[in-house]
């Protein structure tokens, strides 16, 4: 009978969140970690088609970075990365593609065999990401900035939702690969978190969420960060603390929040149900990116009054 009683505590303890955020977006990105074993592929398909349920309109873009370097390896070439970001070429280009094409239809046949209706699809469905050349700069030992070629890598100039909007009025969950193209019919290499956020920006969502291989965001000394706001996360930045495969996270975050996001989680894609974890618990899990100073919003009456 307590294991009962326990089961309703939990409904009870959701219950002001799902009124929260019933008909609001979340666009969560989807890889790493997350995607290499049976059960927590299986737990996020759970989670998105539950979400789906209980009224929140989701959107799922993945990524695909160690299927790709597992790839690129079998075929000879190498995997290089400047700020997070892998540098492609175009042998490189086809075997993102061709391994994010895959993926990204297992992901919307798992959703679909779990109950949901999911339609998988690139950024180049629907003129959905318009991109061109991302131009990278970095700095070196001194502080000068120094330009960067990184080859067929991306960044969204344009983001047209239409698509999504379609699918989302018919009931299906829209998958999205991280690949777009540019008016002049190149194809580009997106990184997955910046597709995210920017989707993300583009249909206002309520929350960007990103699953990766830590527990968070995590300061100097190593601990978890459970609320970050957008003036320390650039002085984390700065100071190296936040580090190289991290720091498109956090920045797609701050991009996001600037352009009317609610929320941005990073969380933890290797434990089992993170998604539900994060956002109906009043702990959570993993990191909350805020706009300004404010605590991270886990006061349960507060969560209450907001949602009447």
């Amino acid at each position: 009978m307590q294991d009962l009683i326990d089961k309703a505590h939990v409904l009870i303890e959701a219950l002001p969140y799902i009124q929260r955020f019933r008909g609001k977006t979340f666009v969560i990105k989807y890889g790493g970690h997350a995607m290499l074993t049976p059960e927590l592929r299986a737990g996020f398909a759970e989670d998105v088609i539950l979400l789906q349920a209980v009224g929140v309109n989701v959107i799922v873009a993945h990524g695909g970075g160690p299927q790709i370097t597992e790839l690129i390896g079998k075929l000879g070439l190498k995997s290089n990365f400047v700020r997070g970001m892998r540098v492609t070429d175009a042998a490189t280009m086809d075997a993102a593609e061709m391994v994010l094409q895959k993926i990204n239809k297992e992901i919307a046949a798992l959703i679909s065999r779990k109950g949901g209706r999911a339609v998988g699809l690139s950024g180049k469905d629907g003129d959905l990401l318009v991109a061109r050349k991302l131009k990278m700069v970095v700095k070196d030992g001194a502080g000068r900035s120094t330009s960067v070629d990184i080859g067929l890598v991306g960044e969204i100039a344009e983001v047209n939702p239409a698509v999504l909007a379609t699918l989302r009025e018919a009931g299906f969950i829209p998958v999205i690969a991280p690949v777009g193209h540019s008016r002049a019919g190149d194809t580009y290499n997106i990184n997955a978190d910046l597709a995210a956020g920017e989707i993300a920006g583009a249909l206002k969502a309520e929350k960007l969420i990103l699953l990766t291989d830590v527990e968070g965001v995590k300061d100097a000394s190593g601990a978890l960060i459970p609320s970050l706001d957008a003036a320390r996360a650039r002085k984390l930045i700065a100071s190296g603390a936040i580090g190289e495969g991290m720091i498109p996270k956090v920045e797609c975050c701050l991009k996001a929040l600037a352009a009317g996001v609610g929320r941005a989680h990073v969380i933890d894609g290797r434990l089992r149900h993170a998604v539900l974890l994060e956002i109906f618990t009043d702990a959570g899990v993993g990191t909350e990116v805020i706009v300004g100073s404010k605590p991270r919003r886990r006061d349960r009456g507060r969560a209450v009054a907001a949602a009447r």
